[in-house]
């Protein structure tokens, strides 16, 4: 996911259909994994403000300021405790690609219509 900042917001350009094209679904999954640990913090095993803000710049996304940063982390955030565990970082990035969102509930749809489902 590239991204630029535009009127001080930060604008992410949607790369991840492609990506799930490209390397399949599985594939896909792998990546956002190898993502999520070069972005954590080693010893806690979670993305923290502090290895989100020392990595940042493996995302394009250096001169972030600390609230940007803080905000990123939150909007993950879904158990509280101000750090995202591989989850969390899965279901945000599949959150900021409206386009993966609409793929993946259209396969949920044709998973919920099959016969297998209907019986």
């Amino acid at each position: 996911m590239a991204c630029s900042r535009n009127g001080g917001s930060v604008v992410f350009e949607d790369f991840f259909p492609a990506m799930v094209d490209k390397l399949g679904q599985e594939g896909f999954m792998k990546e956002l994994c190898n993502g999520f640990h070069l972005l954590m913090d080693q010893e806690k095993g979670l993305i923290t403000f502090e290895s989100l803000k020392k990595n940042a710049a493996l995302l394009g996304l250096q001169g972030m300021s600390d609230d940007e940063i803080r905000c990123m982390v939150r909007e993950g955030d879904m158990d509280g405790d101000q750090a995202l565990n591989e989850m969390e970082f899965c279901t945000l990035m599949f959150r900021l690609s409206p386009a993966l969102m609409d793929s993946s509930k259209h396969m949920l749809e044709e998973a919920f219509d099959s016969d297998e489902f209907n019986n």
